[in-house]
């Protein structure tokens, strides 16, 4: 048997022909109080906790995606990408913006039900946040992305999540810095930087745009 020949996950980046390889993605959770308050959790006492999704998981904007199986209940949650072209270990604060190449806007997507049940049973997340095509990211756009701006999420243009980059409660830096402290990062890293409140349902058939003032968005819609 002849070995198989594996195709590497690649992102657009606006203005260019050239796309952007994709290592691993990694992911913060509750990175905004007002989602954390919603989960149940109390932002004054988080530390920066991560989850990971497989780097085909990546989707570009206008693709029209299968519903995912095995859940009733797939939430979307928009968020901030940014995109490694350096990494390290043990990186100090005052040097993580170096080390990045570009930033989009992207949507994690959530198997919410298998999540649930998971955290019920003490179980690892995986099947409810690493499935195919839980990724949709749009273009990048080069260069570290700005302290604030409006970040938004609309179904069928229906508005369901609103909020601004400020309202992190750790900042680009902190999360890059924190997340080095458990794994070496390097080019091609992928980071979600979190979600504002608002997280709900995506049913099948519908148009899902997430947005950030300045970037390109993601677009993309579910089968019936």
């Amino acid at each position: 048997m002849l070995l198989p020949t594996i195709e590497h996950p690649t992102i657009a980046i606006a203005g260019s022909t050239d796309r952007f390889p994709v290592r691993r993605i990694y992911c913060v959770g509750q990175n905004y109080a007002d989602h954390a308050r919603e989960m149940g959790s109390d932002p004054d006492r988080q530390q920066p906790f991560f989850f990971s999704k497989p780097a085909d998981a990546v989707v570009a904007s206008g693709a029209t995606l299968p519903f995912p199986s095995r859940t009733d209940d797939l939430h979307h949650e928009v968020e901030l990408v940014v995109a490694l072209g350096a990494g390290g270990r043990d990186v100090d604060v005052r040097g993580a913006e170096a080390l990045i190449f570009g930033h989009a806007v992207g949507i994690d997507l959530t198997r919410r039900d298998l999540q649930g049940a998971a955290k019920k049973a003490g179980r690892p997340w995986d099947m409810a946040k690493g499935f195919d095509a839980s990724a949709p990211i749009g273009p990048l756009t080069r260069g570290a992305p700005p302290a604030a701006a409006a970040i938004a999420l609309t179904i069928d243009g229906e508005v369901r999540q609103s909020g601004d980059l400020s309202q992190m409660i750790w900042n680009v830096a902190e999360v890059i810095s924190a997340l080095s402290s458990y794994v070496a990062l390097a080019a091609g890293d992928l980071i979600f930087t979190g979600t504002p409140a608002g997280v709900g349902p995506i049913l099948r058939g519908q148009h899902v745009c997430a947005t950030i003032a300045g970037l390109d968005p993601i677009e993309v819609g579910f089968a019936r």
